[in-house]
């Protein structure tokens, strides 16, 4: 894990967005956009923020959290299913004192991912 810079939050943008755009199919078009600024401007510096990276140095993901709750975490798609959210998760837990997480319940694919890792990670979340 990596601690992001502010030069990589146009990166994080990027990330966030296209995650969105994959998981988030309640949100219209409209609502994305109005978040953008406010993710970009506000919701970045009020978090802890950490990233992944390959092995090539690019963001695969990032997490954020704040008074022991994970805020935001974003996968880029095509590094969705390979560990990164796992290993972004254990971080904030182990490293950052997670122990909460906030999950929109219209998003089912993080409903269905945090509770396999409470399970099989050894970890403790409430939601």
């Amino acid at each position: 894990m990596r601690f992001v810079e502010r030069s990589d939050h146009l990166k994080l943008l990027e990330i966030w967005e296209a995650s969105v755009r994959t998981t988030h199919d309640f949100l219209a078009e409209d609502d994305l956009q109005e978040l953008k600024p406010l993710i970009l401007e506000q919701y970045f510096d009020a978090v802890d923020l950490r990233c992944a990276k390959n092995g090539h140095g690019e963001i695969q993901g990032f997490c954020g959290v704040h008074d022991g709750n994970i805020e935001m975490l974003f996968i880029a798609p095509d590094a969705r299913g390979k560990g990164v959210g796992a290993m972004l998760t254990a971080n904030a837990i182990d490293e950052q004192g997670a122990s909460k997480v906030d999950v929109n319940e219209q998003n089912v694919q993080a409903l269905g991912f945090l509770p396999t890792y409470w399970l099989f990670g050894n970890r403790a979340l409430t939601s």
